[in-house]
């Protein structure tokens, strides 16, 4: 079984869950030191590149797995959970890895901690009211991420950097065709409306009245320099890589979070570590339940010369910014003190951060998708793509450079 069959697996647990669960216990028998009895998929909303779930051995073990699915991956190598460990993340080690080229995998001793994801999905639809608890505790573990930050930091060559697994959830997304099959020459299905990707590229944005410099097809330029890494040497740190809520688990009894699936993690960029949390911990709920917001969204939009103007009324649940102001005032402020004053700081930082945002949005899931993803969702996930990684270039801004502003302030 290849990749691409893993990726039919992904997929497949979506619509026909029974022949899912069916194909992996194949691979599972023919790649695991394991007897495997059965093998059960669980299809979570947070599983948009990923399998994961529960596996009974013969002898009656319960065991958890989970896979990151790339496709068109170029790096070779994931899942090195043992770096994450010795940099004192505490982090859930598995009892068995496989890093060979699409059989990336590891399994786990079963355990069951509630992800964050779901924790603060259960937060902003009231079904759970301990919002304070968990803020405080993302506190905690964000002023222990920085701890960890300042201990690993180290300058790190262009060269090096450029074998970091995590640049392919950025830049060989951007160059290593998922751009292409996303967008290109692709008709976007927006509200009463469809809409060449090739047209709407070249067009400007205004969002809730701010107007913003960059159209996607300047923005997919920049960030294909910018966030090329041979491009500098960079600064950098011990990460994760991909800390997004549903790779974090939530030890209520303790008050700590718990890091998982380190399919990204290694030495790089501080900057592109912090920006999986920064975008889906905080604007990305509508990927993830698009039908659910499409419901309650209010959008009207409009063509007008070379400008696309659109109103909304998305905006994130209150839990979901404390957890951004928190990453941005325990993180990246002290981030951003620390390599000023030893004369480290990257100038062109903030962009290089708002051109790695761009990608999450953008590339993440395929925007084009109308089986995936209702026309006012698409619409919104390209609003999205526009505010995290352009710029304003009137009096208004949006709720990231709002935020992002106040943290320069205090920190430079």
């Amino acid at each position: 079984m290849s990749d691409k069959d893993l990726q039919e697996i992904q997929s497949l647990q979506f619509t026909d869950l029974e022949a899912a669960n069916q194909l992996l216990k194949d691979f599972f028998k023919n790649n695991l030191p394991f007897n495997v009895k059965s093998v059960n998929l669980r299809p979570l909303a947070v599983s948009l590149n990923s399998i994961n779930g529960i596996i009974i051995t013969e002898e009656g073990e319960k065991l958890f797995f989970k896979t990151h699915v790339e496709p068109q991956s170029i790096i070779s190598e994931y899942y090195n959970s043992q770096i994450l460990a010795d940099a004192n993340y505490p982090v859930i080690q598995p009892i068995f890895s496989s890093t060979e080229w699409g059989k990336q995998l590891l399994i786990y001793k079963f355990f069951d901690f509630p992800s964050l994801f779901d924790v603060a999905r259960e937060i902003e639809t009231g079904q759970k009211h301990n919002a304070e608890q968990i803020i405080a505790i993302q506190q905690k573990s964000d002023d222990d991420l920085w701890s960890i930050y300042q201990n690993t930091l180290q300058p790190l060559t262009a060269k090096e950097h450029s074998d970091s697994p995590i640049h392919q959830l950025f830049y060989h997304r951007l160059t290593g065709g998922r751009f292409d099959d996303f967008y290109q020459d692709t008709e976007l299905s927006l509200p009463g409306q469809d809409i060449n990707y090739n047209y709407l590229s070249q067009l400007k944005w205004v969002i809730n009245g701010v107007e913003f410099q960059d159209s996607l097809a300047e923005l997919v330029t920049l960030a294909s320099e910018y966030l090329n890494p041979e491009r500098n040497d960079t600064i950098s740190i011990i990460g994760h890589g991909d800390a997004h809520n549903g790779n974090v688990f939530v030890d209520e009894a303790n008050n700590d979070l718990i890091y998982f699936d380190p399919a990204f993690a290694g030495r790089h960029s501080p900057f592109l570590d912090l920006t999986k949390p920064f975008f889906h911990n905080v604007f990305a709920i509508w990927m993830y339940f698009p039908r659910e917001v499409a419901q309650d969204l209010n959008m009207t939009w409009e063509i007008k010369s070379n400008q696309i103007i659109v109103n909304h009324d998305f905006v994130p649940a209150d839990v979901r910014v404390e957890f951004l102001r928190s990453k941005f005032s325990r993180v990246l402020k002290p981030l951003l003190k620390l390599l000023r004053s030893q004369n480290q700081l990257p100038e062109n930082w903030r962009q290089y951060l708002k051109l790695a945002l761009f990608c999450c949005p953008f590339l993440t899931m395929n925007l084009s998708d109308h089986k995936k993803f209702p026309p006012e969702i698409t619409l919104l996930g390209l609003c999205m793509s526009v505010e995290m990684g352009s710029s304003s270039i009137n009096e208004k801004y949006s709720l990231l450079d709002i935020e992002l502003e106040r943290i320069i302030t205090q920190a430079l």
